[in-house]
């Protein structure tokens, strides 16, 4: 018999893609990513997505706190961090910088979403 493997958060992931993709399909590509930041705040609240704009991230090295943080675009369910981008194409800066936020914070998913191409663009990163 098959092993069925579950995804990482995926209900939560599911919807918050959802109100992303709402959120695209409202707007289209060609804003600034402030925008889509606002809209998709919005849509949060709309769909009980409970959420932290603009969270401070504190880096950790060798079990102390530094004076270096990042700042996550959204911080969903309490585990996913998400970052958006409004360009016309994901490089690999923008997917290091998740994955920086991942294992400087020790969180296990973050969402690299992409508001600037004719269809809205995700990956998945897990620490």
């Amino acid at each position: 018999m098959d092993e069925v493997k579950e995804l990482l958060y995926e209900e939560e992931t599911y919807k918050i893609i959802g109100a992303c993709m709402k959120v695209h399909r409202v707007l289209g590509s060609g804003f600034l990513e402030s925008v889509y930041q606002e809209a998709l705040e919005k849509e949060f609240l709309v769909q009980n997505i409970p959420f932290k704009r603009q969270m401070k991230l504190n880096l950790m090295y060798d079990g102390e706190a530094l004076k270096k943080y990042f700042i996550a675009d959204f911080f969903c369910f309490d585990q996913i961090i998400i970052e958006i981008k409004a360009v016309s194409f994901l490089n690999k800066n923008m997917e290091s910088q998740t994955i920086n936020y991942l294992k400087a914070t020790n969180k296990k998913l973050g969402l690299l979403i992409n508001f600037g191409q004719e269809s809205l663009k995700w990956k998945r990163f897990i620490n």
